[in-house]
């Protein structure tokens, strides 16, 4: 069996790691041939020494000297936010997993595209940002673009060899976050450090608020919608606390498949990766006997506006979208700063995306004119430094 070589950009966040317990599980199948992060680099070293990738990426170059002199061997080194991309274009990849939080992760993953490189794409900001730019792009190329998420990886799985036509519904399984049960009334006491307690999943601070809120989820109906060529109109969101459900896909005809596993991102990275293939790990597979229960409900959509206000963002397309993530992002940054409330979040959001016009099918160039528009709208209201949580 061929081994798939990949690179994997935001190596030292969750994503990353789990790529390379992933790697370490499945030799035989997967080769790690690049890693790339943002600034920590005494964690990509030590990776890089565990897996001998044949390139390293640092975009913070203040740090290289610091990277190579915790490097046990000498690999090529690539610096700065160009150096991003030309790993991403590496000759012996074959596919480049993106786990960049923020926007940093576009231009690589559109340069991988036009070098040939399939995506797995583990960023949502990627395909909400520029889903029709990333989509048509790999359509021209002959190139896929597989899910990593956890959510969009089980639709995948569900979907596959099946028509849209033969679709009523695509249904995204949301834990509900930490909040899922408390009183919207009690929602402007919350603190950053309750916010960051996710019930579930071990994550990064601006993702984990980002479930809080259920941006997390309204973020990826719009994925789902570039992902899968669904409609908004056909995306749905239920909560169910376990997360042992990881999406389910309801059929014309009444008939509804799931995909269940533990909630461990080494399942559906393995899946990616290892596409069309099906292949024996070591991961625990699941005990129904122990299961005891699996819990669904509706989402509070009046306590939680996050959601309506991505099914709109999603609806009107353009550079909307865009700016629903920057102006999240901002805020976010903000309150985990303490200089907003909770549900000041979505408020500022609405209240930015109020005052953007949507400008259609964009080039690259306006969807980021327009990220930066927002984040600068976002701030004047907000009052807060330009800032992005890791």
């Amino acid at each position: 069996m061929k081994r798939k070589r990949v690179v994997v950009l935001g190596a030292t966040g969750s994503i990353g790691e789990s790529a390379l317990k992933v790697a370490h599980d499945i030799p035989e199948r997967l080769e790690i041939v690049g890693l790339a992060a943002k600034s920590n680099a005494k964690k990509l070293a030590e990776q890089a020494n565990l897996v001998r990738p044949e390139a390293l990426c640092l975009v913070d170059e203040n740090k290289i000297t610091e990277l190579c002199a915790s490097l046990q061997y000498k690999p090529k080194i690539f610096a700065g936010e160009g150096g991003l991309e030309e790993i991403s274009c590496l000759t012996s990849a074959e596919m480049v997993l993106v786990a960049v939080v923020g926007t940093g992760g576009l231009r690589p993953a559109l340069r991988a595209i036009e070098a040939g490189k399939d995506l797995a794409v583990a960023s949502k900001e990627i395909l909400v940002m520029a889903g029709e730019a990333v989509m048509g792009a790999a359509a021209k190329k002959g190139r896929r673009v597989l899910p990593v998420d956890s959510e969009h990886n089980a639709i995948f799985q569900c979907l596959e060899g099946r028509e849209n036509r033969t679709v009523r519904r695509v249904i995204l399984t949301a834990s509900g976050g930490p909040f899922r049960e408390t009183p919207a009334e009690e929602f402007a006491a919350i603190t950053p450090e309750q916010a960051l307690k996710h019930p579930t999943w071990n994550m990064g601070r601006k993702v984990t608020i980002d479930s809080a809120t259920l941006f997390n989820k309204g973020l990826e109906m719009i994925e789902a919608h570039w992902l899968f060529g669904i409609e908004m109109a056909r995306v749905d969101v239920v909560v169910h606390p376990q997360s042992i459900v990881h999406s389910m896909v309801e059929f014309v005809d009444g008939s509804v498949l799931a995909q269940l596993s533990h909630s461990d991102m080494c399942f559906p990275i393995q899946y990616a990766v290892t596409w069309p293939d099906r292949v024996a790990n070591t991961l625990p597979p699941l005990d129904f006997g122990k299961l005891q229960k699996l819990d669904f409900a509706t989402p509070r959509f009046d306590d939680f506006p996050a959601l309506n206000l991505a099914r709109r963002a999603g609806e009107v397309g353009g550079t909307l979208p865009a700016v629903m993530n920057a102006a999240n992002e901002v805020a976010v940054s903000a309150f985990l700063d303490r200089r907003i409330a909770f549900p000041r979040i979505w408020q500022l959001v609405e209240e930015v995306m109020n005052r953007h016009r949507s400008v259609a099918n964009p080039n690259l160039d306006a969807i980021l004119d327009a990220d930066r528009w927002a984040r600068e709208s976002t701030v004047g209201l907000t009052g807060a430094p330009l800032t992005h949580p890791a």
